[in-house]
């Protein structure tokens, strides 16, 4: 064995300490960054050179790579329970913010306005010749329409925001994915050629971390270190190479064909996108008859602004005008709009207001007094608005329970892959002394042997004089 063998090892372990000091240096470092996963220093003994007949020394340490300490399981994990908590928080939040719109039960709200336009013509019953009790009747009914009419376009208004929604993220999945792509390239040539691609990996975990949620996009790592996003079944990106998506369908609301995600180019196939705030998106912007919340809401505006304008008309009709001649409609509904939009009142004084029963005087308020009671009937428009109201609030909270234990299911999976691929501070710390203890003492034995060495070499043939 060579005499300066004792100095190889030495800058061994001191490049191996080195390289452990930087490392943990690095995973303090990044203790905050989204996505890192924490590194090791992976090292191993070099072995003696054989020499028959004489015992050999080791040469060493090797420093054979850098391991990120990250669980593709756990990774995998993440995703599928962010897609699942994307999916059921975007219907949550869209279902609470429908049913703040409707102000139930406030006076703002459409059933308090329903009942005092009742209560208004109850008080014209009572004094039908008054003029303000009258004009109170004609308010409320303007009112209870333009209510109405604020209410759907609400709900189209929601309607839009999600399209745009849909649209923009849509926009992120295929941004992401292009960079999933090139992030595949570069780790495919570094792992091919030795060169650390751990924070590149990280990067890419992020990203499709992102993908999953969106999209509900599932990963896998192939053999030359690349993930396969599929959507759907499909690859969305496979090795360096990403495909994009688009959404198709109607602009607005009020038609009965569905919204949908499409491969690009333009006319590619559809892809039928089951989880994630994309598919969320898609699941409130189905038409009524496919189980389209926000549709079904503005058909239901449609409904009470139809049940109202028939309800109330007929009755109307049913009576005379203090003049004694027939009751006409008290609302009107313009063609080529929806119900909803196009209720309007017809009287403009109360010469136009069927009060009175036919022939039963100019100071008769039954036909009133039967209008009043519209707001009691099992099948008026109140207990349609009620029916409207109740449903959506069990929707509501049945979506917030949902998405609250979605949320709770993927903040354990994220706590789960923490608990391995996190950075831990004592531990960085004992880490660190543990290497900064190998560094000095490999320092020692080079200065052992360094001063062995000077006896050698400088002290030889001195002994003795």
């Amino acid at each position: 064995m060579s005499t300066f063998s004792g100095v190889g090892t030495a800058a061994s372990a001191l490049a191996a300490a080195r390289r452990g000091m930087d490392l943990a240096g690095q995973n303090v470092a990044n203790q905050l960054t989204p996505g890192y996963t924490r590194q090791r220093l992976e090292t191993s003994a070099i072995g003696g050179v054989a020499t028959p007949g004489r015992a050999s020394v080791g040469q060493g340490v090797s420093v054979d790579g850098i391991a990120r300490l990250g669980d593709a399981v756990l990774d995998a994990r993440v995703r599928d329970t962010l897609a699942a908590s994307g999916y059921w928080s975007t219907r949550a939040s869209a279902t609470a913010a429908a049913e703040a719109a409707l102000a139930e039960p406030t006076k703002n709200g459409i059933a308090d306005q329903l009942s005092q336009l009742w209560t208004a013509w109850q008080d014209l019953s009572n004094a039908p010749d008054s003029t303000a009790a009258a004009a109170a009747v004609l308010t409320r009914g303007e009112t209870i329409a333009a209510r109405i009419g604020d209410g759907y376009r609400a709900v189209a208004q929601q309607w839009a925001s999600t399209r745009s929604s849909a649209d923009r993220v849509v926009d992120q999945i295929n941004a992401a994915a292009t960079e999933i792509a090139e992030l595949n390239g570069t780790i495919r040539q570094g792992t091919a050629s030795g060169t650390p691609v751990n924070e590149l990996v990280d990067r890419r975990n992020l990203l499709a971390q992102t993908v999953s949620r969106l999209a509900g996009a599932v990963g896998t790592v192939e053999a030359d270190g690349t993930m396969t996003l599929r959507v759907d079944g499909n690859a969305l990106v496979s090795g360096s190479q990403a495909r994009a998506l688009e959404v198709t369908g109607p602009s607005a609301i009020g038609t009965d064909e569905p919204v949908t995600v499409a491969w690009r180019p333009a006319g590619g196939p559809p892809v039928g996108v089951a989880s994630g705030e994309l598919a969320g998106a898609l699941s409130l912007l189905a038409p009524a008859d496919a189980g389209g919340p926000l549709a079904g809401l503005a058909e239901s505006y449609n409904a009470l602004a139809a049940s109202l304008a028939d309800t109330v008309n007929a009755q109307h009709r049913a009576g005379a005008t203090a003049a004694g001649a027939a009751g006409g409609d008290f609302f009107a509904r313009a063609a080529g709009v929806p119900a909803a939009l196009g209720l309007s009142v017809v009287p403009t004084s109360r010469d136009e207001l069927a009060i009175g029963a036919p022939g039963a005087g100019a100071l008769d308020g039954s036909n009133a007094d039967a209008l009043s009671g519209i707001g009691k009937r099992s099948d008026g428009p109140d207990a349609l608005w009620r029916d409207v109201v109740s449903r959506l609030a069990v929707a509501t909270a049945a979506e917030a329970g949902r998405a609250a234990r979605a949320e709770t299911t993927a903040v354990a999976a994220v706590a789960a892959q923490q608990s391995v691929a996190g950075v831990d501070n004592d531990e960085e710390t004992m880490s660190l002394l543990t290497y900064q203890t190998a560094y000095q003492a490999a320092a020692r034995v080079l200065t052992a042997v360094d001063e062995a060495l000077d006896v050698l070499i400088n002290r030889t043939g001195l002994v003795g004089r």
